[in-house]
């Protein structure tokens, strides 16, 4: 089971597979034929209230770690389509955060690689 993560700004890679984008919004100043997405999975993506807290003063990685694994157990059936299109062939989460190791789709990947 390959599963990469990438921010959506970098090119389209040979290596990348299946592109999901896995963000609530489109990312800013991109068109359709540049992200390269495959399939845009914005269900599985952080809810508004959560992103809001997160980039909000408050707002801190570990809690919102927390929040995010649990909003991701209350939604089995995004997680189970991730998981069929995982099942197909290699994939890359795609994101748009600048923050490459603090970012949502590096915990999406953790928690589907880990609860198979």
């Amino acid at each position: 089971m390959q599963v990469k993560t990438k921010r959506v700004y970098k090119p389209k890679a040979d290596g990348d597979g299946t592109r999901i984008l896995v963000d609530r919004l489109w990312p800013r100043g991109m068109t359709k034929a540049e992200a390269a997405v495959d399939v845009w999975l914005k269900e599985i993506a952080p809810s508004t209230e959560l992103r809001r807290w997160f980039h909000g003063d408050e707002g801190n990685w570990a809690e919102f770690g927390e929040r995010y694994l649990a909003e991701l157990k209350g939604n089995q059936a995004a997680v189970d389509l991730l998981r069929q299109r995982i099942a197909g062939g290699p994939v890359t989460l795609l994101y748009s955060v600048k923050d490459e190791a603090h970012n949502h789709a590096e915990l999406l990947k953790a928690y589907v690689l880990d609860h198979r």
